[in-house]
């Protein structure tokens, strides 16, 4: 990372600690708009070397992504660059351990920043589910959200399906037991980021949850299950809660975004963030269409409403070419709560993720980024 980039993340970094959360973020899309100006270049390969494509049958229904990654050997340590100590601080840490609750366990792999020793600020944290056939070290090198999150001191927590849970360590979006609070993944998500956020001095109005395909999925469920732990919501390459009540409805609801189950009206919308491709063989596009309806017809979250009007779109591209349409919705009191970004041409991958990992397509607009600048931005109002 370049010595300018640093300068601009370290900025915006002091101006989120002390509560700049515009200035903060301008700066981070004034430094990641110029590192990818700086770094990028050439046409991105259809699909990187190391790549096959993921089985599709009878046998393997759900399945949600359309790359697999093959690794040979030791996978790579997600954070780039040499684990920095800050004067008289702490060192940069990538953690496993795992976390029992109802019954169930669950491994993660948990990012910790450098920082000061004896920091009384409390700190971020995002949490950060994955796709199918993925594990925790292949989510954060292919999404390089560690990198990210480093320079503005946000704790990254990957929680990892289990195989006897989900055959494909898809998380099971589509099963009602996993779709309300009190149960099942949704449940034990919650209760391990409130268990890291205690141990690791977050701030517990800063908790946010994001995910790929079924992660995005079971990321919006999360978050509508438990807006008392979470601030907002990524959604990548997923659908809405509610969409799908089993496999024949979710088989029907990622083919074309129209399940036999009628996701639920919310009572509070947490400030969302989707991002979906409109080529995407694997998840419809209509889902992310339901997921933001849903949103914006919703009641309004605490001290804030659901953006009710008309959105105010803008057209753009990458640094290396790939288009993309933003629209932003409003609430009542005039805040940006809603994002959508529709990935023109895109398929079923993180958009302006790393080749290092699987499902990502690193032409596109960075997602990473965009969630990590919107999420800082929402807070939540803790009553």
């Amino acid at each position: 990372m370049n010595t300018i980039f640093q300068q601009w993340m370290a900025d915006a970094a002091r101006s989120t600690r002390s509560g700049q959360l515009g200035k903060a973020t301008q700066t981070i899309q004034r430094a990641l708009r110029e590192a990818a100006a700086a770094a990028r270049g050439g046409a991105p390969e259809a699909a990187p070397p190391g790549y096959r494509a993921a089985p599709h049958g009878a046998d393997d229904p759900l399945v949600l992504d359309g790359l697999v990654r093959e690794i040979d050997g030791p996978e790579p340590a997600p954070s780039e660059g040499p684990a920095d100590r800050a004067p008289g601080g702490m060192q940069e840490r990538w953690q496993r351990a795992s976390f029992s609750h109802q019954g169930r366990t669950l491994a993660f792999r948990l990012y910790l920043p450098p920082g000061p020793a004896d920091a009384a600020a409390l700190r971020p944290m995002v949490v950060m589910l994955h796709g199918c056939t993925q594990n925790a070290e292949d989510f954060a090198a292919g999404t390089r959200m560690n990198l990210l999150a480093r320079d503005l001191g946000v704790v990254v927590l990957y929680p990892e399906q289990t195989q006897q849970a989900n055959a494909q360590k898809c998380w099971n979006w589509f099963k009602p037991q996993h779709q309300r609070r009190g149960r099942g993944e949704p449940a034990v998500i919650a209760a391990l980021a409130r268990s890291v956020a205690a141990e690791h001095r977050v701030d517990p109005a800063r908790i946010y949850v994001a995910g790929l395909s079924a992660g995005g999925a079971m990321a919006d469920i999360a978050g509508h299950c438990y807006p008392d732990v979470f601030a907002a919501v990524g959604v990548h390459s997923g659908l809405p809660q509610g969409c799908a009540a089993d496999v024949a409805s979710a088989l029907a609801a990622m083919r074309s975004g129209q399940g036999s189950a009628v996701p639920p009206s919310r009572a509070q919308a947490l400030p969302t963030i989707v991002f979906h491709g409109d080529a995407d063989p694997t998840v419809h596009i209509r889902n992310a269409e339901v997921l933001v309806e849903s949103v914006r017809s919703a009641g309004p979250a605490p001290a804030a409403g659901a953006g009710q009007g008309a959105a105010h779109v803008t057209r753009g591209r990458s640094a290396r070419g790939a288009h993309h349409t933003r629209s932003v919705y409003t609430d009542a009191s005039g805040r940006d709560t809603l994002e959508y970004w529709q990935l023109h041409g895109a398929g079923h991958a993180w958009s302006g993720g790393s080749a290092s990992g699987s499902y990502t397509a690193p032409d596109g607009v960075d997602a990473s980024a965009e969630m990590l600048r919107f999420f800082l931005a929402h807070p939540r109002v803790v009553p």
